[in-house]
């Protein structure tokens, strides 16, 4: 059996059905993972009961079947992994990287108006030691410093954490886990040497590089794609009236997200053809990287 050192995923929330922004998401990760002859995964971030979609999960397993696009290994389904994010709370508690805090966002939003900068937290619970108790959020003590990574297609990218962002929620107040340790610990636990997503999502990654540090994570490499938006310039999304995908016309749809991608029309008469044709146009127009070596997969501890 082949070692595969290229192992990457695709990972939406099951708030409503897969649209054309989800459709180049989905398939820019995986002509990524093809190119590199490497593993493809998916899994569904069902971390918010709240914002969920009834149906929409398998939905969306079964939308991206009728692509052509399944996961190479069992779907994980982060509803699952409550212990394993747990854990590494736990860890980082006891690493005094944590604090518990009360701010509601309406105290958020008065101290932001009173003259600190908007999205970054002003650091009110920082050093009143409160206890964690239920209705309390925990915060990552975030250091002054500097995260910078290379992305595969927007460059050097950084930001000064403490100035940019503060210290950012790593449970809610609801007792939700946060997008940002779920994601780090499931990327870690299954092992991803490249993240394949959307560019709207550039500026979570240097959270998410900190967090990796802290826990002992390997750090993958990044590729950030143009997201899809409307003619107002939004990024498309459910809040932006995005439709679902039409799984009457998936030759159709799959020329569409290539053609975002920047890929030209190749005339297929075929999903297979496609797929087989876009994989070989992205392994010449976007595979630059190589993939990791053995040595470099072992020094990381992958």
């Amino acid at each position: 059996m082949p070692v595969h050192l290229y192992r990457g995923r695709f990972a939406p929330s099951p708030t409503g059905p897969l649209h054309a922004g989800s459709l180049v998401a989905a398939l820019a990760s995986w002509l990524d993972a093809r190119a590199h002859d490497g593993i493809w995964l998916v899994r569904i971030e069902d971390l918010d009961p709240p914002r969920e979609q009834a149906g929409a999960a398998h939905e969306i397993l079964a939308t991206l079947a009728d692509f052509g696009l399944t996961s190479d290994e069992a779907v994980l389904w982060q509803h699952t992994r409550s212990e394993a994010y747990a854990e590494a709370l736990a860890r980082l508690g006891r690493a005094g990287h944590l604090y518990a805090c009360q701010c509601s966002r309406a105290r958020i939003a008065e101290t932001v108006a009173a003259g600190a900068t908007a999205a970054v937290y002003p650091g009110t619970c920082r050093a009143l030691g409160l206890v964690s108790r239920r209705g309390s959020a925990l915060r990552l003590r975030v250091e002054d410093q500097v995260v910078a990574f290379d992305d595969r297609a927007c460059g050097r990218f950084a930001q000064q954490l403490a100035r940019d962002v503060g210290d950012f929620v790593v449970r809610r107040a609801d007792g939700l886990f946060a997008y940002q340790l779920a994601v780090v610990v499931d990327d870690a636990a299954q092992r991803i040497t490249d993240v394949v997503r959307g560019a709207d999502l550039l500026d979570n990654t240097p959270r998410q590089i900190a967090l990796q540090r802290l826990l002992g994570a390997a750090q993958p490499r990044y590729l950030h794609v143009p997201v899809v938006r409307t003619p107002a310039g939004e990024k498309l999304s459910k809040q932006s009236g995005a439709v679902a995908l039409d799984r009457t016309r998936v030759l159709d749809e799959l020329v569409r997200a290539g053609g975002h991608l920047g890929a030209p029309d190749f005339g297929p008469d075929s999903r297979a053809a496609f797929l087989r044709l876009a994989t070989e146009w992205w392994r010449e127009h976007w595979a630059r990287t190589p993939t990791m070596t053995a040595k470099e997969r072992t020094e990381d501890g992958r």
